[in-house]
């Protein structure tokens, strides 16, 4: 045990390729054949320590799983489970966690679980519970999470920050979002973000993602680390935190701006897939950087080209939407799209739904109504898809009818061309002033007639605990104003937490504020 345990230390400090040639020449070694053979003969006879000791570090090593030595410690660890320590059950539990599951494996893990369930109250270490929490993983019954909840709040006033880090990982392997135990633990990497190692703070980002957490103060916090330390990242680091930060739809926006800036400085670490992962992060966040915006999207646009004749349908499909989204059109390769539109090389879905029919649908929408040549229409063809409105709708209707005082003030559920709707439309004279019958005004189109439409919006479609738009939002509020709209864009989730009277209030000032007055159209010079 002693000696495959200090081998397996030496191999772990090791780079990824020494290990492979250090491997092979442990596994061809004569002496290590007849360790193997000696362990496999000792195994019942070995004590609970040298037990699971020995089948961590033959599994650490990369000794093969369907090997008669790993299946019998394995069997051997059943036969004594009952035997083991707390801290035998960490070392057991850890090595599972790195296993496939076969029959023996989930045989002994789920002895080990009944066998959590029987000493749960006893066990007081953060780090047993952690190596617990890995290898039970997300299949574990949820009374047993609450029990393992339970210990670590226990013990949560004694968390270090490496206990901290970890705890995050052991949650997620769980699939188990605790805010008693992830509250504490992003306070104390806060407290200390300047010792976090890379490739953590990506762990930190994806578990978070995972467990459905948003904590913005904690993204914040690794944000601004990052980017007063973003010299000394290479730019593939940064793109990789920003890729992380994306998919929780949190937007750093320095850290942003400063990534902008050093791809137009050095554009020719973007290949293909950092291109890619660019533009969908900027897209989506709605990203357009503060300071030489048009160079950027120009060396964004260069990079593309370049790509053209390595790229495949959907990632030349993507690329282009995702410049569309944010209101800049790459001509070669929107030409190069068309074209294998036109001869049906896209094999797009005829569901109208289908993910790629709807980027392709966005595309040749930006073409229109972004192009320079496009004049705002005297008139846009609508139609009334119900004169129902959703539940999520209604608190917004009554106050509008309390408003306005009739139904017959506004439309509901009003599809416009281009595949675009929206909730509420409104229409007033040139000053703002006063609200106009819907009737009245379709008998008589007048080009003075303000049209607002009003876009009740998820949580979701903005950047995390902000009131900034994310990509799809963005693009559609900027045609919307392209055919004629002020668009009025508010969060549903916190207009629905309101008082009935500060509802009508709100929408009061939102239809009447000076601010509000002047939507100008949004292009890539505004959008941000």
């Amino acid at each position: 045990t002693n000696a495959l345990t200090m081998a397996w230390r030496l191999f772990k400090a090791l780079s990824e390729e020494q290990q492979r040639y250090e491997k092979q020449l442990m596994f061809e070694h004569p002496a290590f054949a007849k360790l193997c053979q000696q362990l496999l003969r000792s195994a019942r006879r070995m004590t609970r320590g040298d037990l699971v000791f020995s089948l961590h570090a033959l599994v650490h090593l990369g000794v093969p799983q369907n090997t008669l030595l790993v299946q019998t410690l394995v069997r051997v660890c059943q036969e004594k489970l009952n035997q083991l320590d707390n801290r035998c059950i960490s070392v057991l539990a850890t090595t599972l966690a790195g296993m496939d599951k076969d029959k023996n494996v989930s045989a002994l893990q789920a002895g080990l679980q009944l066998l959590v369930e029987q000493r749960i109250s006893s066990i007081r270490d953060i780090f047993v519970l952690q190596n617990l929490m890995k290898c039970l993983g997300k299949d574990t019954p949820f009374f047993l999470k609450k029990k393992i909840e339970m210990a670590v709040v226990r013990e949560i006033d004694d968390l270090t920050f490496p206990n901290a880090l970890r705890m995050f990982l052991a949650l997620a392997a769980m699939n188990y979002c605790s805010l008693p135990i992830l509250n504490p633990c992003s306070k104390k990497i806060q407290e200390n973000v300047h010792d976090v190692p890379f490739r953590q703070l990506i762990l930190i980002l994806e578990a978070c993602h995972t467990l459905l957490y948003r904590n913005v103060k904690l993204f914040s916090a690794l944000a601004d680390y990052v980017n007063s330390t973003a010299y000394l990242w290479d730019k593939r680091q940064i793109i990789l935190f920003l890729s992380a930060c994306e998919t929780l739809g949190y937007q750093p926006t320095e850290l942003l701006d400063f990534f902008a800036e050093k791809v137009t400085e050095d554009p020719d670490f973007l290949n293909l897939k950092n291109l890619l992962t660019a533009l969908r992060v900027y897209s989506r966040l709605n990203h357009v950087p503060r300071v030489q915006k048009h160079l950027f999207f120009e060396t964004l646009h260069s990079c593309l080209n370049k790509c053209l004749p390595q790229i495949s349908d959907t990632e030349l499909l993507k690329a282009v939407y995702s410049l569309g989204i944010l209101g800049y059109l790459p001509h070669r390769a929107l030409d190069e799209l068309l074209q294998k539109d036109s001869k049906n090389e896209l094999f797009l879905s005829d569901d109208p739904k289908e993910q790629n029919t709807v980027m392709l649908h966005s595309v040749k929408t930006c073409m229109e109504l972004d192009s320079p040549s496009f004049t705002k229409p005297a008139f846009v063809l609508t139609e009334n898809l119900s004169s129902l409105v959703s539940l999520n709708l209604r608190k917004a209707q009554e106050a509008l009818i309390e408003l306005l005082g009739d139904e017959n003030m506004f439309r509901q559920n009003v599809q416009l061309p281009y595949g675009y709707h929206i909730d509420f439309e409104i229409r007033m004279d040139s000053d703002r002033k006063k609200v106009l019958p819907i009737a009245a005004t379709d008998d008589h189109p007048d080009s003075h007639v303000q049209r607002l439409a009003f876009l009740f919006a998820p949580v979701s479609a903005f950047c995390l605990g902000t009131t900034h738009p994310q990509g799809k939002l963005a693009m559609k509020k900027r045609h919307l104003s392209k055919l004629g709209y002020h668009v009025i864009l508010i969060q549903n989730k916190k207009f629905q937490e309101m008082r009935n009277e500060d509802a009508v209030q709100f929408l009061k000032r939102k239809i009447y504020s000076e601010d509000a007055s002047s939507f100008p159209e949004a292009t890539l010079q505004d959008n941000n």
